[in-house]
């Protein structure tokens, strides 16, 4: 088309219209690609594929004095509007409610009547007669001035005057629309003259206000300014076009020359349709604002500055991790179509100035800390201010309701209130106090609630299996006013579902839209029974802002629950089979047989009471009452202290939020269902256990960054045991498997202090998962539990739970070796015997007593050394030993000697000779004796002689 190479007769007809009208066109699923732009037409066809949310999102990007047409096919009768069936019914539908009610869009047409800036028109383009008012339509008065200027264009003037030679100020500011803008704008470059960037700054409004606007004229500033790297970051690049154009007017207001100081940079991905993505600056020095996707938060390393427009789209995780250490500008829509918008004001903004007033009070006098402001534009720009289009889709999509909660004068005591069902065809009818109420009850839903969406609104009024319950004071009839609403349920029937189909949806891995509980616990459980009980699943529960923690949202859940098990009604079945049901009237039959140009659409007057006493209505017959939601510990807390119990807790974050999706359920009295009547929580006793323990193996992995109180809660161990219960044989076998009796030794010398704890860092899973399963039976307190907890379940280190427990490391390990200590007593107690018995032991040397005594043995010693001794003596007096001193022929020599005159000597000794032969006799058979001996001595030595020689 720009090149001039389109051949008109070769491309399509409506292409050919859409290039050259510059006609911007989208399906209603990429309808996010038209936020932060301004149109002068909006054109809706497919009118059954419409949704709140899309109302919301595509009428407001129209400027003052543009149009919007809603396309639709041709009807008989205004009123078939109210049974047409819309394409989201079909999620509506279970198979238990199959008939979805059109509620929505008979409010949806009464409004239209309402709307003074609103044209009906046939075919034919014949006003019909529910637009009569456009007869009468007029200017609109403009408050002026002799200059004519209005108060609040006077004012802006002054402003613009008193800053006109600040610079960048007083250039930027000239671009700006309201009083509201400017200041934002002046707020926004004071935080980046600062230069400390240390302050995040929210600006928060309706749609039309010139969020965008402020923020890009701040960029500009920013550049004026001497900062370098600048990030921008929206859902799609498409939504920051008014954005780039107004830094592209400030850089005019501060005489920068495109192609000379700056260039603009489109984007050459198909899906950004040429959206700007970057701006390079050369005029001081290199400067850089750049389009980052909302998940590249890595990509943040050198950013001065961040500025987040549409940050309600933005799931709430991905905005906390785009958060650091420098400047940061959040803008952001939130009473507008976004799902998350209070998400953002409720739980990040709330979360950021607590943070900031925690900083101001800590580090006074310091430049330390974050500072936080945030800011709210109420001037509208794309529109006059009261544009009744505005207010006419604020008031039917309920956007605009934080002012619609009144104050209460007096809060009744809980025990006073009543729960009231409501009439969902009276609270649609369109008429004056029950849109009055309406407000009211979406006024509590956006007040407590951070997940909230206009589509909320036909899920009230079309859902088939809807149903709501508001908590009221005691009502004075005598008065007539509507009553303060304290609490508001809205109600959710699911189950009565085959078993055909449960097996179907299991087989096919499938599951469709509604009855949530009954098809999770199918899935969890692979059980195929539960999903034809009929349950109850609360949706939302919602309490006055003025009324919370006061215990009036106890007491509703407590109403309703004797409600459903019947307690509350009086009335027998025999009383309400007489009863007859009232006719489903509807608008349409007031017009049938009326043409569409002679109709008259006016709400109806026939209708039920809007509220009626639970004791005037027949309860639905139920088995269970279940809840879903975002995991926190004060929610959690909440339904347990109400004794329900969950079954499921989703292992993924949820994109959104970031908290675990959790069910829980409370199965209510009914004969229908067989149940051991000892377990206090019935048929789903089996099923709670099996939930415990598979979330007590998932502590380690995807619940291991849980909080530990919050884990504790949903554990909810037993921890004081008053009476010991004996061991099974069953459980010593299964311990025998487990641990080896050298583990309970090593447990042992760590409670003797004989060891480091990390000798048993393997056993504390094992001793963990035995304990919280309630096979260890040892009293602990509520400390000792959470940190066998995170150190066994959940694996963390001592460090980590010093960090999360706020204790000190030595405070930690004594609890810790206090818990093994009772484990390790318990444990040697029950099964001492085979722990000894399975162990390597040294055989015992068994002492038995001597066959004789000591004294008998000494006695028998001292014989034989006696015997030893005589024999002894006895041999020295051996004549035969002595026969060697005998003298040979001793009577002669004898005698001769003394007949030869020899003289004794004094001594009385004589000499005698003796002759050799006697002697030498003897002693040759002494030698011969000792000879043999010798001989074989010697030769036995001789053979030994010869085996060492080599």
């Amino acid at each position: 088309m720009q090149r001039g190479l389109l051949d008109p007769e070769k491309v399509d007809p409506f292409s050919l219209f859409v290039e050259t009208g510059g006609i911007t066109y989208c399906l209603y699923k990429d309808s996010e690609r038209i936020l932060g732009n301004t149109f002068g037409m909006c054109i809706l066809q497919d009118f059954e594929a419409l949704t709140p949310n899309l109302l919301a999102r595509t009428i407001e990007t129209v400027e003052g004095g543009g149009l919007i047409v809603l396309l639709l096919r041709s009807l008989s009768s205004l009123t078939r509007l109210c049974t047409m069936v819309m394409d989201v019914h079909e999620r509506f539908r279970t198979e238990s409610h199959l008939q979805a009610a059109g509620r929505f869009n008979e409010r949806f047409l009464l409004s239209l009547a309402s709307c003074k800036a609103c044209v009906v028109m046939d075919d034919e383009l014949n006003i019909l007669p529910i637009s009569s008012h456009m007869k009468s339509i007029s200017t609109v008065a403009l408050r002026e001035d002799s200059e004519g200027l209005s108060e609040a264009d006077q004012d802006l003037k002054n402003l613009k005057e008193q800053l006109n030679d600040d610079f960048p100020v007083g250039p930027l500011i000239g671009n700006c629309c309201t009083l509201d803008q400017g200041k934002a704008v002046i707020t926004f470059l004071d935080a980046i003259l600062d230069k400390t960037l240390r302050s995040t700054v929210a600006l928060l409004a309706a749609r039309g206000r010139g969020k965008s606007a402020a923020l890009g004229l701040a960029i500009a500033g920013a550049i004026a300014a001497g900062y370098s790297n600048i990030f921008v970051t929206a859902p799609s690049p498409e939504n920051l076009k008014t954005l780039f154009d107004f830094v592209c007017k400030g850089f005019d207001k501060l005489e920068y020359k495109e192609h000379l100081d700056y260039d603009v940079v489109k984007s050459t991905n198909p899906e950004f349709k040429r959206a700007t993505v970057r701006i390079n600056i050369y005029k001081q020095h290199r400067q850089t604002i750049q389009y980052v996707q909302p998940h590249e938060h890595e990509k943040l390393s050198q950013v001065e500055l961040l500025v987040v427009d549409e940050a309600a789209a933005i799931p709430l995780p991905i905005v906390k991790s785009l958060l650091g250490p420098y400047l940061v500008f959040l803008s952001s829509t939130v009473n507008g179509y976004e799902g998350t918008g209070r998400s953002l004001s409720l739980k990040l903004l709330q979360q950021l100035e607590e943070q900031s007033q925690v900083s101001a009070k800590s580090v006074e006098g310091t430049l330390s800390g974050r500072l936080f402001k945030k800011m709210e534009l109420n001037e509208s720009i794309r529109y006059a201010p009261g544009d009744p289009i505005e207010s006419w889709l604020h008031a039917l999509l309920c956007l605009d309701v934080t002012n619609s909660i009144p104050n209460i004068n007096r809060l009744p005591s809980p025990s006073e209130c009543d729960l009231y069902y409501v009439n969902r065809d009276t609270l649609f009818s369109y008429h004056k106090d029950s849109e009055l109420f309406l407000q009211r009850m979406m006024a509590l839903y956006v007040a407590s609630h951070y997940k909230n969406s206009p589509n909320d609104l036909q899920l009230m009024a079309d859902a088939p299996a809807h149903h709501l319950f508001v908590l009221l004071g005691p009502v004075d009839e005598s008065k007539n006013h509507l009553p303060d609403i304290l609490c508001v349920i809205q109600v959710s029937l699911e189950g009565q579902i085959s078993r055909i189909s449960a097996m179907k949806s299991l087989s096919d891995g499938h599951q469709p839209f509604g009855d949530q509980i009954p098809w999770k616990f199918c899935e969890q459980f692979e059980d195929t029974v539960f999903p034809s009980l009929s349950g109850a699943r609360i949706v939302r529960i919602a309490t006055h802002p003025s009324a919370m923690r006061l215990g009036y949202g106890s007491v509703a859940v407590e109403l309703l629950t004797r409600y459903f098990e019947g307690q509350l009604t009086p009335i027998s079945e025999v009383d309400v089979e007489d009863t007859p049901d009232s006719p489903y009237v509807r608008v349409t039959e007031a017009a049938e047989k009326v043409s569409l140009l002679k109709e008259n659409i006016k709400p109806r007057t026939d209708l039920p009471p809007l509220l009626v006493h639970l004791r005037e209505r027949q309860p639905e017959k139920l088995h269970y009452i279940g809840v879903s939601f975002g995991l926190t510990l004060d929610l959690f807390r909440f339904w347990r202290k109400h004794r329900f119990a969950p079954f499921y807790i989703g292992q993924i974050p949820s994109t959104v939020t970031g908290e675990h999706t959790c069910m829980v359920l409370k199965p209510l009295n009914n004969d229908d269902v067989e149940a051991n009547g000892a377990d206090q929580w019935g048929f789903f006793g089996p099923f709670y256990q099996d939930f415990r323990r598979r979330f007590t193996r998932l502590l380690g992995s995807s619940f291991r960054a849980m909080e530990y109180k919050l884990a504790m809660s949903v554990l909810d161990p037993k921890i004081n045991f008053t009476e010991p219960e004996p061991a099974s044989d069953g459980f010593l076998k299964l311990l025998d498997e487990i641990l080896s009796p050298y583990d309970i030794q090593r447990l042992e010398a760590y409670t003797n202090n004989r060891a480091d704890f990390h000798k048993i860092l393997d056993l504390v899973p094992t001793l963990a998962r035995l304990y919280f399963r309630e096979k260890l039976p040892v009293s602990v307190s509520y400390t000792q539990a959470s940190v066998l907890l995170c150190s066994g379940l959940q694996e963390k280190s001592i460090t980590c739970i010093q960090g999360e427990m706020k204790l000190e490391r030595q405070q930690i390990l004594s609890l810790f070796i206090k818990v093994m200590k009772k484990l390790h007593k318990h444990l040697y107690g029950i099964a001492s015997k085979e722990i000894d018995s399975s162990l390597p032991r040294l055989r015992e040397v068994v002492m038995k007593p001597h066959s004789v005594s000591v004294d008998e043995d000494l006695n028998d010693a001292a014989k034989e050394v006696k015997d030893e001794m005589q024999a002894k003596m006895d041999g020295l007096l051996d004549p035969e030993l002595l026969q060697q001193y005998a003298i040979a022929d001793k009577e002669v020599d004898f005698e001769n000697a003394l007949q030869n005159g020899g003289k004794i000597s004094s001594g009385g000794l004589i000499s005698l000779k003796s002759s050799r032969s006697g002697l030498e006799k003897h002693e040759k058979q002494k030698e011969s004796h000792k000879s043999g001996k010798k001989r074989n001595k010697e030769g036995n030595s001789s053979k030994l002689n010869k085996k060492r020689k080599p």
